[in-house]
C-alpha cells in the first residue's frame, strides 16, 4: 500500500513538472520548435505578395495610401480621455553596447539672457534612436519600394531623390493597435531568439478583443526595454525576440500602414534561417509598410493596461528632410 502511494505521488510530481514545463514554454522561456521560412519561399513571396504597382508606377508612400480621411476620423473618434503617451526612447548621447552610435549633444551657450544647444544624429537609423524608415533605406538587389532602381536615385551626393522620408512631411495620423506579447505570455519580456508567430498575434487579439486592419498602425512589443531594466544593456543584434518570418503573409493580408517595434528582428538566428532583417526588409521594400524602429513601448503598454484599451489615435511627424532615408520621430498615442 505504501509503495502504491509512493508511485502515485511520484506520478503526480512528474505530471506537475510536465505542466510547469508547458507553462514555461507558453511563458516564452523556451524557444519554439517550428520550421523556418525557406529562401525559396521568401523569393516566391516577393512575386505573390508584392504591393509594387498597386497604387500606380510612381507611388512613393505605399500603404500610407490606406490612411484615408475616413481612417483619420475613425482614429480621432478613439480619443476619450485626451491622455497622451510617447512611444519614443529618450535621445541618448552615451555610447554603450546597445547604443554604439549615440547622438551628439552639447550646449552652445548659457547666459543671463538665454541659452541654446545643438544636437546631431550621426546615425538616424542607429540602435539608440527611435526613427521611421523611408523607402530609400533598404533594397533587394538594388530595387527599393515599387521596383525603383536605386543606382541612379539614391547617391552619396544627393541622397534619396525618390522614396525619401519627405513624402511624410504632412504627418501620419491613424488608428494604432498595441500587441503586447509579454502580457499575453504572463512575463516581463520574451527571451532572445523567441519567434512570435501568427498564432501568438491572434491569441492576443482573442484575449483583448481588438485587431489591426487596413490602414492601421501595428505596435509590436516583446519587452526589449524591460529586459534592459532587468539585466542591463545588451546588444540587440545578438539578443532579441521578434516576429517570425511566417508572419509576412499575415501582414499583407491585414494591410497595415505602419509597423512599429522595439527591435527589427529576432536573434540569435538559428543555422539555416533567413537573415535578421528579412521581415524588416520585406515589409519596407515589398509591402510598402513604413517602419518605426527602436520604439520604447513600456509607457504605452502600461497606459493601455490601465485604460483597458489597446487601440488609440496615433500621430507621427517625421522631420521634413529632403532626400532623407529616415527621420527621428516621437510618435504619440492619444487615448
Amino acid at each position: 500500500m505504501y509503495t502504491s502511494k509512493r508511485i502515485l505521488l511520484a506520478s503526480l510530481l512528474i505530471a506537475s513538472m510536465l505542466i510547469l514545463g508547458l507553462n514555461m514554454d507558453f511563458g516564452a522561456k523556451a524557444q519554439q520548435v517550428s520550421p523556418f521560412v525557406s529562401q525559396v519561399q521568401f523569393e516566391e513571396w516577393k512575386e505573390t505578395l508584392s504591393n509594387w504597382g498597386r497604387w500606380g508606377p510612381d507611388d512613393e508612400i505605399g500603404t500610407l495610401n490606406l490612411i484615408t480621411q475616413a481612417k483619420r476620423k475613425e482614429a480621432a473618434s478613439l480619443v476619450q480621455t485626451g491622455i497622451t503617451v510617447s512611444l519614443a526612447r529618450d535621445t541618448d548621447n552615451i555610447e554603450s553596447v546597445d547604443n554604439p552610435c549615440p547622438v551628439e549633444w552639447e550646449m552652445v551657450n548659457a547666459t543671463p539672457n538665454g541659452a541654446s544647444d545643438r544636437i546631431a544624429f550621426k546615425c538616424i537609423h542607429g540602435l539608440g534612436t527611435t526613427h521611421i524608415d523611408g523607402f530609400g533605406h533598404r533594397f533587394f538587389d538594388g530595387k527599393m519600394w515599387n521596383g525603383v532602381d536605386m543606382e541612379e536615385t539614391v547617391t552619396m551626393e544627393e541622397g534619396a531623390k525618390v522614396n525619401s522620408v519627405l513624402t511624410m512631411k504632412d504627418g501620419v495620423v491613424t488608428r494604432g493597435v498595441l500587441y503586447d506579447i509579454p502580457r499575453l505570455k504572463g512575463v516581463d519580456y520574451l527571451e532572445p531568439g523567441y519567434r512570435v508567430t501568427v498564432k501568438d498575434l491572434e491569441a492576443w487579439e482573442a484575449m483583448v478583443g481588438v485587431s489591426v486592419g487596413p490602414g492601421d498602425a501595428m505596435l509590436f512589443r516583446w519587452g526589449r526595454w524591460a529586459r534592459r531594466d532587468a539585466e542591463g544593456p545588451f546588444d540587440t543584434w545578438e539578443e532579441a525576440a521578434g516576429l517570425d518570418n511566417s508572419v509576412i503573409p499575415w501582414l499583407r493580408e491585414r494591410d497595415i500602414s505602419i509597423l512599429g517595434w522595439e527591435t527589427p528582428g529576432y536573434t540569435p538566428r538559428p543555422e539555416g534561417d533567413l537573415p535578421t532583417l528579412a521581415l524588416h526588409d520585406f515589409a519596407l521594400t515589398m509591402l510598402g509598410i513604413h517602419l518605426i524602429d527602436r520604439s520604447d513601448l513600456r509607457a504605452l503598454a502600461n497606459m493601455a493596461a490601465s485604460q483597458g484599451r489597446w487601440e488609440f489615435m496615433l500621430t507621427i511627424a517625421p522631420l521634413p528632410i529632403p532626400n532623407g532615408t529616415g527621420s527621428p520621430v516621437n510618435p504619440i498615442a492619444i487615448f
